[in-house]
């Protein structure tokens, strides 16, 4: 029944900030932005190495919910990297901080986590 996720759907506090963050920071490619007048929100899609992946919103007086890997609910967004050590220094030069580096006792793999900027737990997992 189900093929593959389709999109996640990110709503953010500042969305100029959020729009230079991943469209700058982790290089997301826009696919199309749109300004909804109705509704006084944008909609911006990404795509990571060419195949839809997020949509950014921005709603004016978006309640805040908890969003720290262990609160209730969607826990983090992962990104596949090849290397990271590589990313994480990508990353640190363009002054977003990481967690450690620590290793999935299960796989072996390493991983670490950092946030966007409204606190979003975000990971890269090493593939």
């Amino acid at each position: 029944m189900l093929k593959a996720v389709h999109h996640i759907a990110i709503i953010c506090s500042d969305y100029p900030t959020s729009k230079k963050f991943y469209t700058k920071i982790l290089e997301l490619k826009i696919i199309r932005e749109v300004y909804r007048k109705e509704r006084d929100s944008y909609k911006l899609d990404l795509a990571l190495n060419g195949e839809y992946i997020i949509e950014l919103f921005s709603f004016p007086n978006a309640p805040k919910r908890p969003s720290r890997p262990e609160a209730q609910g969607l826990r983090h967004l992962a990104f596949k990297v090849e290397n990271i050590e590589d990313s994480i220094l990508k990353l640190h030069t363009k002054g977003i901080n990481t967690e450690a580096i620590r290793i999935d006792p299960n796989t072996g793999r390493k991983f670490t986590f950092f946030s966007d900027p409204d606190g979003l737990p975000l990971e890269l997992y090493e593939d």
